[in-house]
Formats: C-alpha cells, sequence, structure tokens
C-alpha cells in the first residue's frame, strides 16, 4: 500500500555520482610483527609467567583484522608460556546469552579452529566493587578466575557521550567484561555519568582483578589498522586519553556541509554500537551529538542490517525511515535486550518501512523542510564505516569539485 499521495510518485529523483573521499591512509604493513614487537616489551613480558590461564577478551565491533590480531596475540602469549582463551566481553550483546555472544564471535572468526584458542562463553558474573556513586561493578566469572586478563579492542570517538575516555579498553573492562548484569547496572546511570563513571569503574577493575595489559587498535580513516599498542594495565587509565585524540583525529567524515537525505545501505553492531555512527550522522536519541561538526542531515534511510549483526537492530530508532526487506531482517527481541540493556529503548523504536529505496527517499524529502527539488542533496553510503566511496547527486558536484579532497570518479548511476 503506497505510503504517499500519487503526485509524489512522479517526482523525478536525480542522477548519482561516484566520489572518492580521501582521508589519512596509513595503515600497519605486518599485523604479527607489530603485535610481536608490542608483547615483547620488557613491561609486557615480565606481566605473563609461565603456566598462566589467560582471559582474552574480545567484543562484538567489526574491528578490521581482528582475527588476525586475536591470533597473534594468543600465539605471543602461547610462546611466553601462558595458556590463553578467549572470552566474549560485549555486555548485553548476543541477545544477552552466552550461546549468542559465541556465536557473535564466530562470525568475526573468532573460533578455537580459526584462531587457536578455546572460547568460553557464560553470563555469570561476580560482582568486585562498589563506585563513589554507588554502582554495582561486575565482571565474567571465568575471566575473575583467570590468572591475567588481556583486552583487546579498538579505541574510538563514542556514540553517546564525551570524556577522557570512551570505546576502547576501559569500556571494555567495565561494560563489555561486565555482561549483561553489568552494563546494566552502569547504563542505569546514563550517558552523562559515562565521563567520570567509566575511568572509575575501570581502574576498580584494573585494581581488583588480574588485568595485566591491553592491546590498544587504531583504525585511519578507511577503516584499516593504523596502529597496534600493547599497554600495561597501570598506565592504560593515562594512556588511552592520549590514544582517544589520535582516533578522533583519523575518523572519517561526510565532506559536505549539507544533505537531505542520508541512504545507508547496512547498519549493524559490527559497525558501531549505536547500529551508525553518530560521530559521522551527528545523531543520538538524545539529539545532536555534542560538538558534532559534520554535516547538517535532514533524514536518514537505512536498508538492511549486516549479517553479522544476527538481528540485533539497535541504533535503527536514529533512521526515518527503513526499507520493508530491512523490517524483516529485525530480531526484536536482540534488539529489545540491547537497548533495555543500554539505558537506550530510543535505540529500539523502528521506524516507517517503505516498499523499496525510492519511496523511502520520496518520504525523507516530502518530510524534510526547504527542499530544493532542482537541487536535491542525496547521499548513499555503504555504511558509516565505510566512507572512501560514496554516491552524491548531481547537484553537489560543484562542492566536491571545490574540495580537493574529494574526487569525482565519473561513474553515474540512478536510485533503485
Amino acid at each position: 500500500m503506497a505510503l504517499l499521495a500519487p503526485d509524489a510518485y512522479e517526482i523525478k529523483l536525480p542522477r548519482m555520482y561516484r566520489v572518492h573521499q580521501q582521508f589519512k591512509a596509513e595503515e600497519v604493513e605486518n599485523i604479527e610483527e607489530m603485535i610481536h614487537r608490542e608483547l615483547s616489551k620488557e613491561e609486557i613480558r615480565r606481566k605473563v609467567k609461565p603456566g598462566v590461564k589467560a582471559a582474552v577478551l574480545v567484543g562484538s565491533r567489526g574491528i578490521c583484522n581482528l582475527e588476525r590480531i586475536v591470533r597473534s596475540v594468543g600465539r605471543e602469549l602461547k610462546s611466553m608460556g601462558a595458556e590463553p582463551f578467549i572470552v566474549p566481553a560485549m555486555g548485553s550483546h548476543g541477545g544477552g546469552t552466552a550461546e549468542g555472544q559465541a556465536e557473535m564471535l564466530a562470525g568475526y572468526g573468532i573460533t578455537e579452529e580459526r584462531v587457536g584458542l578455546p572460547v568460553y562463553s557464560s553470563m555469570e558474573v561476580d560482582e568486585i566493587g562498589i563506585t563513589s556513586d554507588g554502582v554495582h561493578v561486575c565482571v565474567d566469572r571465568i575471566a575473575h578466575q583467570a590468572d591475567l586478563i588481556v583486552p583487546i579492542n579498538r579505541i574510538k570517538p563514542h556514540t553517546d557521550f564525551r570524556g577522557p575516555v570512551e570505546s576502547g579498553l576501559c569500556k571494555m573492562l567495565t561494560i563489555g567484561l561486565g555482561k549483561h548484569q553489568g552494563c546494566s547496572h552502569l547504563h542505569q546511570r546514563g550517558f552523562v555519568n559515562f565521563p567520570h563513571l567509566i575511568p572509575e569503574a575501570a581502574k576498580l577493575v584494573i585494581r581488583e582483578t588480574r588485568v595485566g595489559f591491553g592491546l590498544a587498535i587504531l583504525e585511519n580513516g578507511y577503516d584499516r589498522t593504523y596502529s597496534l599498542e600493547a599497554i600495561p594495565a597501570e598506565k592504560i587509565l593515562t594512556r588511552e586519553p592520549e590514544l582517544l585524540k589520535i582516533a578522533r583525529d583519523l575518523m572519517p567524515s561526510i565532506l559536505f556541509p549539507a544533505v537531505d537525505v542520508l541512504i545507508i545501505e547496512q547498519l549493524g553492531k559490527d559497525i558501531s554500537g549505536a547500529g551508525m555512527d553518530p560521530n559521522i550522522t551527528g545523531r543520538t536519541t538524545k539529539g545532536r551529538l555534542q560538538g558534532f561538526k559534520g554535516p547538517e542531515i535532514q533524514r536518514i534511510v537505512v536498508e538492511s542490517l549486516t549479517e553479522p549483526s544476527h538481528g540485533n537492530a539497535c541504533g535503527i530508532g536514529l533512521a526515518d525511515y527503513i526499507l520493508e526487506s530491512c523490517e524483516k531482517q529485525i530480531d526484536r527481541h536482540a534488539t529489545s535486550v540491547n537497548a533495555i540493556g543500554s539505558g537506550n529503548p530510543e535505540a529500539g523504536r523502528i521506524p516507517i518501512s517503505a516498499a523499496d529505496e525510492r519511496e523511502a527517499v520520496l518520504c525523507s524529502l516530502r518530510t524534510a523542510v526547504d527542499i530544493d527539488y532542482n537541487a536535491l542533496r542525496i547521499v548513499k553510503i555503504k555504511s558509516t564505516l565505510a566512507l572512501s566511496d560514496i554516491l552524491i547527486s548531481e547537484a553537489m558536484l560543484e562542492a566536491a569539485r571545490q574540495n580537493d579532497r574529494i574526487t569525482i570518479c565519473g561513474e553515474q548511476t540512478g536510485l533503485s
């Protein structure tokens, strides 16, 4: 059944042009060599004693080269005499179940067969302390019983708050390692308290458990591995803020000042905790992201979920319209568990669904403000992690020509 009046379907949509956006492109040439060098540092090696059982923490994000990184860390730990294994550290993701979290890791190639390390997934936790705000901090029981804890995570700006540490090792040690119960305790305090709550909780975890060191990952503007750094536990709280500043400078963006309609082909938990990164769209469930300097985007269309999301569409509430085919992909239970666990039910709300891309764009245009139908500004991206090659509408070509970081590739196509 049509969503719009008949005349709306007569609107002619513009031709689209493929353009290439340029970002910082440096990347690690040899993952294995860099990890060997980092874990060979004396301040790291002395943390690993022969025979120790080491819990290697891996989260739910789609990190570039994650399988290689985890395999290499496991190999290095074994060479030092440790007995490493993997523990999922992803809060309430995977439907809040042990099986769901192991399945998420398997989707990234993190299985015993692929990386040579057993995966021990459980939702059982131990409470290890209480913050000054009265928040009960929990950690995964299996990791808590290990002789050594080694978190592996990407450092990058968070999707919902600004602070000295955002997404990274500290967040993994508190929200990720806290599983469903622990992450719910922290999220009940709200993102407004995260700038001081996450560092305090991380300090408690480091003090009360056997965190030895963390491996911090930075990615460049093309979603490639920019650097890897092993950080001793006692330095994580001071080094992570420095790495966050670097990560912020490496972030890609949509290099245009205003967009009428942004079409996102894929949304997913492997892409961002918010499904689509507010650092790219400027949109959070609480309004405009603090300090956002990117384009003004009026309407957002999401076309599908990534396969590694396993139906978890948390963050879909940031879209204005989705396709009917996308709605059929949504696992409402997994989405609800994640949205509730993160204290953000708005993220799980399902937008209006349109029959296809054309209808979704037309609905977006009809509900946007002050649209110039003779100069429509439409952008189409694969995801908020893939911004190097995008499609722009014809009216945006002049702005592209005036930006030395944008190359017009010349290929033109229409919207479906």
